[in-house]
């Protein structure tokens, strides 16, 4: 009996039998180890990121459309209108002025002689309205004129009710020079004149910045010689 006792003692002391404490091993590091397994089985299982939604160009940055008025007058591939000095809405005001003056005194004064008052404060008036038009669209006029330097043209563009781009080739050019009258002086601003082979009339750049003006003058100059010794 004494045995037997000591016996069962024994086996309830060892661990993993009856009576004892689970055995710490290897099944509870696979047990923990498991759900690690399957954390990472389901990150494999994520779809992969789609691609970056694309962004659409801006409209601002892009040129104008085919087919458009805009694009009969853009500048030259790569390129960009400069626009004269704002000194040259004073100047168009005060010529607008002035010619005014000149052909309505005269024209009033004949048609008092001839025609009596009523048709001299007519006439007067007719000339007279002709100011206002001209001083509210003088900005306009200014912001039409525009000049591009090509690889090998000269690019000029102005107009109101009719516009024009004229291209005059570099090689064609034989006289470049600055002119100011008294009111341009007045007014800090020049005139570049360009004169070709091809025709007797001269493509004029108004209401420069006088160093804009002399600077252009020798850029065409330089550019002249050197096209037409290609040629």
């Amino acid at each position: 009996m004494e045995y037997a006792a000591s016996d069962a003692e024994h086996r309830a002391a060892e661990p993993g039998t009856d009576g004892g404490p689970p055995p710490e091993g290897p099944a509870d590091t696979e047990g923990a180890a498991a759900p690690e397994q399957g954390e990472g089985a389901g990150r494999s299982g994520e779809a992969p990121p789609g691609p970056e939604p694309s962004v659409p160009p801006d409209a601002s940055q892009a040129g104008p459309a085919p087919g458009t008025v805009e694009a009969a007058f853009a500048p030259p591939a790569g390129g960009s209108w400069v626009r004269v000095s704002p000194a040259l809405d004073h100047y168009l005001r005060l010529t607008a002025i002035a010619a005014a003056v000149a052909a309505g005194a005269p024209l009033s004064a004949l048609c008092w002689l001839w025609l009596g008052p009523v048709w001299a404060l007519a006439a007067a008036a007719v000339v007279l309205a002709a100011v206002p038009a001209a001083w509210f669209t003088a900005g306009r006029a200014r912001r039409s004129w525009g000049y591009a330097e090509g690889r090998t043209d000269l690019y000029l563009t102005y107009g109101l009710a009719v516009r024009q781009l004229v291209v005059v080739p570099y090689g064609r050019m034989q006289v470049v020079d600055v002119t100011a009258n008294l009111l341009e002086q007045a007014l800090g601003i020049a005139t570049v004149r360009v004169r070709t082979a091809a025709t007797t009339a001269d493509t004029r750049i108004p209401g420069l910045d006088l160093d804009t003006a002399v600077g252009l003058r020798d850029r065409l100059a330089a550019r002249s010689e050197t096209f037409s010794t290609g040629l």
